[in-house]
């Protein structure tokens, strides 16, 4: 637990199963906002959870509370950089509900993580450009921009 802004207690805990309904009202709610370039299909983002759910060793969801219960979630994913040489953690998805944006609990969800993987060589995340409130808050915690091209191939 981790006190915030107002003498309240922020909580972080791995996504149970019983999460599940709040998680996919949540995650609708964050792929369907500006804060994304695209929408994910329902199916991807049950697809995302059960692995959470089933601690594949290569994704985990976070939920994020306040004193009211579940108020974000996060996914963050894992990889070995060679530009790094070592652990590199993704943060790939961070959501918090539009009332509890501006008071400090993203700052304190990225500081969490950056201490849960201390030994990690470098931390990661994907930002849509329209997204100038998070990309202001990620330049306050230190975060660059790239100045490479990042491709994909979907299969």
């Amino acid at each position: 637990m981790i006190p915030f802004c107002d003498g309240g207690i922020l909580t972080i805990r791995d996504i149970l199963k019983e999460d599940k309904k709040i998680f996919m009202e949540m995650a609708e709610a964050f792929y369907s906002s500006d804060a994304v370039s695209h929408n994910l299909d329902v199916k991807t983002v049950e697809a995302n959870f059960d692995a959470a759910v089933n601690r594949s060793p290569f994704i985990r969801a976070l939920i994020i509370e306040d004193g009211t219960g579940p108020v974000g979630f996060a996914f963050i994913s894992f990889t070995h950089a060679t530009e790094a040489g070592g652990l590199t953690v993704l943060l790939e998805d961070l959501y918090l509900n539009e009332s509890c944006r501006g008071k400090g609990l993203g700052s304190k969800f990225i500081n969490f993580v950056e201490q849960e993987y201390h030994t990690a060589k470098r931390f990661r995340l994907e930002v849509a450009k329209e997204n100038t409130r998070a990309i202001e808050l990620y330049k306050k915690l230190g975060y660059e921009e790239l100045d490479y091209v990042q491709m994909v191939k979907e299969k």
